[in-house]
């Protein structure tokens, strides 16, 4: 029989199926991902109320990837615990979310979309970044294994 046949008679699958459930519970629940969660939905809800031949400058790709990398990378963050990790998502989620921002001021200036949408998403991404803010203010600063090399989180 080889290794990895062998019976680990210390692991327990239900323990840790209940581990798993109970960690994606707790990670649902923080503010951050129901955020994130939001403006997923309205991105999506308003992309779907978008005419292609309206977006002549094609920047529903770019709103999809946003949100999308914005909730990855929450995900990220909270998976490795290190200040460092934290944190460079932390700034890549910032990146992502101006973005919408100013894709959806874009959108405005160019007379495209549902003026209502891009007001409630505008308004979503504020709300967002007043609850990353305290998320981000959450990081445990001197939990890291060394000092940032490129000098940016020290």
């Amino acid at each position: 029989m080889a290794f990895w046949d062998e019976e680990d008679d210390d692991f327990d699958d239900e323990e840790f199926e209940r581990e798993r459930k109970e960690e994606e519970e707790n990670f649902n629940s923080l503010p951050i991902v129901k955020k994130a969660k939001d403006l997923f939905t309205t991105i999506t809800a308003f992309m779907e109320t978008l005419e292609d031949s309206e977006d002549d400058v094609d920047l529903k790709p770019h709103l999809f990837e946003d949100v999308a990398v914005i909730n990855a990378k929450i995900r990220g963050a909270e998976a490795g615990d290190l200040y460092r990790i934290r944190m460079e998502n932390a700034v890549i989620i910032k990146v992502h979310a101006v973005s919408i921002r100013n894709i959806m001021h874009t959108y405005e200036m160019l007379g495209v979309g549902n003026t209502e949408y891009l007001e409630l998403i505008r308004n979503e991404i504020e709300a967002f970044r007043l609850v990353f803010v305290e998320w981000v203010n959450s990081f445990d600063r001197f939990n890291d294994l060394d000092e940032d090399e490129w000098g940016l989180f020290n």
